[in-house]
């Protein structure tokens, strides 16, 4: 398999900036795995609060434990939650998609200096 497909698909399926580390371009997968990683970050904390404020309302008695109760809650989000989470969600994306584009760029780059010997 040629090092472009192994850098893209390690980007697609390990982590944004994997093909890079691959690929030795260490630099630019430290950037993108960081910013993917501050992006994951922003979404995991987002869901840890709302799931520890629906919690704490349970616990206290304010909401039924039942299904339909707390799917309710679930689904009522404030603005500012929704919005955050909507750009922390596009921002990783977008890494990702930057990641397997450039890993497969940078790779075919590489597998034709060696084929032509530059």
């Amino acid at each position: 398999m040629k090092k472009s497909m192994k850098a893209a698909l390690s980007s697609a399926f390990v982590f944004p900036g994997a093909g890079h580390f691959f690929l030795k371009k260490y630099m630019t997968g430290a950037v993108l795995a960081g910013a993917a990683l501050a992006s994951l970050y922003l979404l995991i904390s987002e869901t840890v609060d709302r799931v520890l404020q629906i919690t704490d309302k349970i616990q206290h008695g304010e909401v039924p434990l039942n299904v339909a109760a707390i799917t309710a809650l679930v689904s009522k989000q404030t603005g500012n939650e929704t919005q955050l989470i909507n750009i922390a969600s596009t921002v990783l994306i977008i890494l990702w998609l930057i990641g397997i584009a450039d890993s497969y760029r940078i790779g075919r780059r590489q597998d034709k200096s060696v084929l032509t010997g530059k």
